[in-house]
């Protein structure tokens, strides 16, 4: 069944078109990877789908009681509702039941009748199951205090409560922008294997390859404001978009050809004297007006660093501790000019610490911190707050050099570098604040590299960047001539970049792995399936004076389940007397087939408990 479709949709930010003409349907279990360079419009065309933003032109068409979930990448809270209350903010009559029963229990004042009214319609709209998965997901997203306020929260414990609020609340289509930003590797695992197996349909904006690669079944790229749809996941996407990359450019070659010779042709004074003339001037004129921009518009960093001595970094015995957590506990290590390390470890253990303590921006509590004399550090951190909003691009790129020179001593000026950062002139001269947050980020990576740095520390690059952007930046840290030490929880960067890990394991103890995150992962396994091999194996005993009953939700549906089956029979027979009545009428027909088929859903449901509760009442009755 389709949920929606969108049909000529165009939408523009004052002189910015970002969708011109686009149409495409979302059907009601497609998984949907959007993808596009920042600023281009995906998370417009998001909003648009979950109408918080109408189009321009156009119109986007939802099929009767379609539910719509949207994570937003940037979600509102109010700061003084509780975790729990957060997660069941959804409009439907399930969770407004929920947060009623959550309120009445946690206020010492509620009538006891209340209580009661609210613990049946639990049991009749199966809140408890909703309930204890809403805990489930928080706490597998590392969110253990369900009675917290929101404003005591840090911004990614933020985004992981409004992750799971996306998850629990029921939905037709989940609409995610950016959900695995703020996860750690694990997270991002269970996150991963949660959407494989959700039903319903799925759009979001990604940019973890391997995520792409595993969850969604179709991408959808969004290029100068029009849309490509591939049938495949993120590896399919990459071969056919080089297909479909090579066939245009072979087709403007030959329009080339053919403009030159015709061109000459017009030259020598063509005149539209017959009408094979006219034809031809008119062949002419089109090939003129259909011309393709060849230009490769990829991001492309030329390797530039400064000279870098035999000294470059050295931590020695280092300790760093906030109040009673210990982060970092006796680490020593030297950093090499060719190093790749790769940080992991969930959120919170001290891996922006470590990387803070190895830039010499925090000091340990105790240990030694030596750099040396002609290091020159390059460090991109998770926050862009030190940017101006009122500052104009380009002065912000000046601010770090006016140009930049290449390894093959080529100078190119600050105007040049954001043209290859895909920053056109006239962008270049707006202020800071007009950015999207993607494009802030890419701004903020291009500052860092402008300084020519010979030590890159990178503190979870990935956060906000799109997809060409990362291969890009991991070509140039292939070919970067200095260190790289890199916090990310991007798994397909972490394999293709570094070639050993530290990983953060608890109590302040880092662990040192040679090899990629992939590696790493594969030894842990390991570790895990000989540990639970040698797990003694406990027999649980079975109870046999534990006698059967009926609980007082299924002692109720018991009593009344005969005249639910009737109801529904009966209701099942007056929407077919009904269909007879508009077999001409296309749309009410349509309709009453979907009502039919939901009663016949119902039905089979209320079958299917029948019998199972005619066994529970016959197995009690014979105890």
């Amino acid at each position: 069944m389709i949920l929606l479709n969108i049909e000529n949709v165009s939408k523009a930010y004052t002189e910015k078109a970002l969708l011109k003409n686009v149409s495409f349907g979302i059907m009601e279990n497609d998984k949907i990877g959007l993808i596009g360079v920042n600023g281009t419009g995906k998370t417009t065309l998001l909003k648009l789908i979950a109408s918080i933003e109408e189009p321009d032109e156009g119109r986007i068409i939802k099929t009767n009681n379609v539910n719509i979930e949207y994570l937003p990448q940037n979600p509102h809270f109010d700061p003084n509702a509780k975790v729990i209350e957060q997660v069941f903010k959804g409009n439907s009559e399930n969770m407004k039941v929920i947060r009623e029963y959550e309120s009445a229990i946690n206020d010492p004042n509620s009538p006891k009748d209340r209580i009661i009214k609210l613990t049946q319609l639990m049991d009749e709209i199966n809140g408890w199951e909703l309930e204890s998965e809403a805990k489930n997901v928080l706490t597998k997203l590392g969110i253990n205090r369900f009675e917290e306020l929101i404003g005591n929260l840090s911004g990614g414990q933020k985004k992981r409560v409004a992750l799971a609020s996306a998850l629990i609340n029921p939905s037709d289509l989940l609409i995610l922008d950016e959900p695995t930003n703020h996860l750690d590797n694990e997270t991002i695992d269970w996150l991963e294997e949660y959407l494989q197996h959700r039903k319903g349909a799925l759009l979001m904006i990604t940019h973890d390859r391997y995520f792409l690669d595993r969850v969604v079944k179709q991408i959808i790229e969004l290029d100068d404001g029009n849309l490509y749809s591939y049938k495949g996941n993120y590896s399919y996407f990459v071969e056919k978009k080089s297909e479909r990359e090579e066939s245009i450019i072979a087709t403007e070659l030959k329009r080339q050809n053919l403009y030159r010779k015709e061109l000459a042709w017009m030259k020598r004074g063509a005149r539209a004297r017959t009408t094979k003339q006219k034809a031809r001037i008119q062949r002419f004129n089109e090939l003129e007006e259909n011309a393709v921009d060849l230009a490769n518009e990829k991001l492309e960093i030329s390797v530039a660093s400064s000279r870098l001595g035999k000294k470059i970094i050295e931590l020695k015995e280092i300790f760093k501790s906030y109040g009673d957590l210990n982060l970092i506990k006796d680490f020593t290590y030297t950093v090499l000019r060719d190093d790749r390390v790769g940080i992991l470890g969930p959120n919170g253990m001290g891996k922006s610490t470590l990387l803070k303590i190895f830039a010499g921006r925090l000091a340990p509590d105790d240990g030694t911190v030596e750099i040396g004399e002609t290091v020159k550090i390059g460090y991109f951190s998770q926050e862009t707050t030190e940017m101006d909003d009122t500052q104009r691009v380009i002065d912000y790129i000046k601010d770090a050099g006016e140009y930049v020179t290449t390894s093959d001593e080529t100078k190119i000026s600050a105007s040049q570098m954001l043209e290859r950062f895909l920053f056109p002139p006239d962008l270049q001269w707006n202020p800071i604040g007009k950015l999207s947050g993607g494009e802030k980020r890419r701004l903020y990576l291009l500052r860092v590299l402008m300084e020519a740095p010979n030590v890159l520390l990178l503190d979870e690059p990935t956060n906000d960047l799109d997809i060409q952007t990362l291969t890009i930046l991991e070509d140039y840290i292939e070919e970067f001539p200095g260190a790289v030490v890199i916090v990310s929880h991007d798994r397909y960067l972490l394999d293709k970049i570094v070639e050993k890990v530290f990983v953060f394991e608890g109590n302040g103890r880092i662990v040192e792995y040679t090899g990629n995150y992939s590696y790493f992962r594969d030894i842990q396994k390991e570790v895990e399936t000989e540990e639970k091999a040698k797990e003694p194996k406990v027999e649980r005993k079975k109870s046999s004076n534990k006698k059967l009953k009926f609980t007082y939700s299924e002692q109720r549906e018991w009593e009344t389940i005969d005249e639910d089956i009737v109801a529904l029979e009966e209701r099942i027979a007056n929407v077919e007397k009904e269909m007879e009545t508009v077999a001409t009428q296309y749309t009410k027909l349509e309709e009453l087939m979907n009502q039919k088929q939901d009663l016949e859903n119902q039905l089979e449901e209320k079958m299917d408990r029948w019998v199972y509760l005619s066994e529970l009442d016959e197995k009690i009755k014979n105890q």
